[in-house]
């Protein structure tokens, strides 16, 4: 994980630590928008990580989906 996306990662960490406990366990995805955030920032970075997060969270609310949703593969690099 770049220096940034452990900045940025910072928080996510502080909520799973902090306030998940008092929140409860009625995440609609597999996994949870914390630990796809996490994910996504070790294998895309900062920048690219955040934006999947952001969308992820985006897309939970009651009239979304759920199931099963990983993270994207990173893209590649040749283009």
């Amino acid at each position: 994980m770049t220096p940034l996306a452990h900045l940025v990662a910072l928080p996510v960490r502080a909520y799973r630590l902090l306030l998940s406990p008092w929140v409860g366990h009625g995440c609609r995805y597999q996994p949870t928008c914390s630990a796809y955030a996490l994910e996504a920032l070790e294998r895309h970075g900062a920048v690219r990580g955040s934006w999947l997060t952001l969308r992820r969270i985006g897309r939970c609310h009651p009239l979304g989906g759920s199931g099963y949703d990983p993270v994207p593969p990173p893209r590649d690099k040749c283009r």
